[in-house]
């Protein structure tokens, strides 16, 4: 049985959890967020079985309200009827030199949130796979390939935008050099 939330109760979750994940991972303006989300288990259903696009567009259009003013670019990952592809704007995969493809997500390919996020965008595109500097999953959409390659989980004071579960990481560059290296403090 769907449990029904208001467009004010996951908005506001959302802010808070980008925000709370915005504190811990100290990312800077250019740097990626990844995000995975399953309109379907926000309503408390199976994932892939109960496509919201109004969900997509509130929680797309939440993030973006935080994210865009420190211009810090977000990629909506699609589903995986589409590969788990992202869609991200132009300049994203361009100054990070990511191969644009050919598709177009929609409600029964791609899901709610990424047709949202190509609908948002001022200039969307989409690519095969990123490597960002965290992120955020809605709903359990396994968004680690997406990551770089030392993720650092982020507990932030709840874990649930209305019924998904929420999962936050950053990332942190690798730690090379044994036990006569010395590490900056800093990017761990």
């Amino acid at each position: 049985m769907s449990e029904q939330y208001t467009k004010e109760q996951i908005t506001e979750l959302t802010e808070k959890a980008v925000l709370e994940l915005l504190n811990t991972a100290r990312l800077e303006a250019g740097d990626i967020l990844v995000v995975g989300c399953s309109t379907s288990e926000v309503q408390k259903q199976t994932i892939g079985s109960a496509s919201n696009e109004a969900i997509g567009s509130w929680i797309f259009e939440s993030l973006q309200s935080v994210l865009k003013p420190r211009g810090i670019y977000l990629a909506a990952q699609c589903c995986e009827h589409l590969n788990r592809a992202l869609v991200l704007e132009a300049a994203a995969a361009q100054k990070y030199g990511y191969p644009i493809v050919n598709a177009v997500p929609h409600l029964k390919a791609g899901g709610s949130f990424a047709t949202a996020a190509y609908a948002g965008f001022e200039k969307p595109c989409v690519v095969e796979s990123i490597q960002a500097a965290a992120g955020m999953d809605i709903g359990d959409t396994l968004i680690g390939m997406h990551l770089r390659p030392v993720v650092v989980p982020v507990r932030i004071s709840f874990n649930h935008i209305g019924g998904a579960h929420l999962v936050l990481a950053r990332t942190r560059p690798k730690s090379i050099g044994g036990e006569r290296a010395v590490y900056d403090p800093a990017l761990k």
